[in-house]
């Protein structure tokens, strides 16, 4: 089932080409998750252009378009839903050295819903300026829609060298900045904590190899990637997602 350009030349209709070209793309090579998404917004916007659309015969496409990617994304949410149910869902993407185009919103973006009022965070290494920078990026993410995150769980270690100040001080002034945004920021500390995950109470659960520290230094005060973490060069790592029917609490 291909995208086809016969829609017409419009900027909305090639948009929606495009988006559903990249759905199709997914679907075959097996990224539902990805895919999904795609067929949804591609649809979301067909549906625009439909309204648009005063002639009877491309009317008549349009609807029946929509109707194939409505029943192929239907039977792909079937399928996802049902490896959620039996929590098989498994997901895995791998960070190249020095690949761009892994800012936080663009990796959790697809699992971040409405649905989403709490979250867990359990990562060890939150205590450098950088690592408490990184946080506060992952908690300005988390208070945009359509999130509606009302408290957030950190589970980290204490920074027991002289930096001990730095590290309570920063996430103290984190949390009191959520707390003006009406979230409860609840910081726990560990003496034992090694694996970094990340989970939402939707069911999703990610678990970065390097926890939320997988970004490089920026080259200097004014290059490109210092403010915008797309393209801000990464180190290698492995991102692991997954759905469980329920999330336990740390």
């Amino acid at each position: 089932m291909m995208a086809k350009s016969c829609l017409g030349q419009d900027s909305d209709s090639t948009a929606a080409v495009a988006v559903l070209k990249r759905a199709v793309e997914l679907d075959a090579e097996s990224r539902y998750q990805q895919a999904l998404v795609c067929y949804q917004e591609g649809i979301d916007m067909l549906l625009q252009v439909l309204k648009g659309t005063k002639e009877s015969s491309k009317r008549c496409v349009l609807r029946t378009k929509i109707s194939g990617y409505m029943d192929r994304a239907e039977t792909i949410k079937k399928c996802l839903d049902q490896e959620k149910e039996d929590g098989k869902y498994h997901k895995q993407i791998k960070i190249e050295e020095n690949a761009t185009g892994f800012s936080y919103e663009s990796l959790f973006r697809e699992y971040l819903h409405e649905t989403v009022t709490e979250v867990w965070v359990e990562d060890p290494y939150i205590r450098q300026p950088h690592q408490l920078y990184n946080f506060l990026r992952f908690c300005e993410m988390l208070i945009k829609k359509p999130c509606k995150v009302r408290t957030i769980h950190l589970l980290t270690s204490r920074n027991e060298d002289s930096g001990n100040t730095q590290q309570s001080s920063g996430l103290e002034e984190i949390k009191q900045s959520l707390r003006s945004h009406r979230v409860v920021l609840e910081i726990s500390y560990s003496s034992s904590i090694h694996d970094r995950e990340i989970r939402f109470n939707n069911g999703w659960m990610i678990k970065i190899g390097r926890g939320l520290d997988y970004f490089k230094k920026p080259q200097g005060r004014f290059s490109l990637g210092c403010c915008d973490l797309d393209l801000r060069p990464c180190h290698e790592t492995t991102v692991d997602i997954f759905h469980n029917k329920h999330t336990k609490k740390i």
